[in-house]
């Protein structure tokens, strides 16, 4: 009889985890993801039309995981501070903060509305820039110091789309956000990287995919063969946010399956 396995390394035991935009997609296969790594959690939503959504995704956690929820929404200053002081008071510390909270509504250019503008800007930029300032100075305030921040950019950080022309400049600037972090937290031991998803199947996309033409061109392009999943990208957010990453800050790493370099 070959001997059991030993189970797998739990890369995040006992650390406070907080994710922006948990309630589907990305956000929350991050979530399960460090509740499976052992991480207590802290899990923010933007209210009550997501609120069916994030009860969903507390009972997919494991039955010992420790978690709080927060509800609010990320474009304002006042959800960050909420969000920070849920953490404090539920586990005393935060050691991870993963940004994630953002929305892609696809619209042509020339008609753009300013306010679907300045929505997209207030939460995927200044809703990331409000998160990370908030946690960044609980984390330089508590004993030990320091942790890790992670934020989810976007293939879109890197190139145009026709009918992303408000969501694009957001993503590049998440990025460029987390560089700038780096070198301005990193004397507080606090780690800033970014994790830019190509098309990955989430409600976020799910009708521009719902076009069997758009998909199928869609898949063609990767060389991996497929459209990505949630947790190909909560993988290497749960990397960064480990101590496997312990000298890393200021990366972005772009998990695409390919297709950035692909010319199909």
């Amino acid at each position: 009889m070959s001997p059991t396995p030993p189970p797998p390394p739990r890369l995040l035991e006992d650390k406070v985890l907080i994710v922006t935009g948990s309630s589907s997609g990305i956000g929350r296969a991050v979530a399960i993801a460090a509740a499976n790594h052992g991480a207590k959690v802290v899990l923010h939503h933007l209210g009550p039309s997501t609120q069916a959504d994030i009860d969903s995704l507390v009972s997919s956690l494991p039955p010992s995981t420790q978690h709080t929820t927060v509800a609010g929404d990320i474009a304002l200053p006042d959800t960050a501070t909420a969000i920070v002081n849920a953490a404090i008071s539920s586990f005393g510390r935060i050691d991870v903060l993963v940004s994630n909270a953002g929305i892609c509504p696809f619209h042509s250019f020339l008609d753009l509305p300013h306010t679907l503008w300045k929505r997209v800007q207030d939460v995927n930029l200044n809703g990331a820039f409000y998160a990370v300032q908030a946690v960044a100075n609980a984390m330089a305030a508590q004993t030990p110091r320091g942790g890790s921040i992670v934020a989810i950019s976007s293939i879109s950080a890197l190139m145009g789309g026709a009918e992303q022309t408000h969501y694009t400049p957001t993503k590049a600037g998440v990025k460029s956000l987390m560089e700038s972090c780096a070198i301005a937290l990193g004397g507080l031991g606090i780690r800033c990287n970014s994790v830019l998803p190509g098309t990955i199947e989430t409600p976020i996309n799910a009708d521009d995919l719902a076009d069997p033409v758009k998909r199928e061109y869609m898949t063609r392009r990767i060389p991996l063969g497929r459209l990505g999943e949630p947790d190909d990208i909560a993988q290497p957010v749960i990397f960064f946010a480990s101590d496997m990453a312990k000298y890393c800050t200021g990366a972005s790493l772009l998990v695409d399956g390919g297709a950035a370099i692909s010319l199909q």
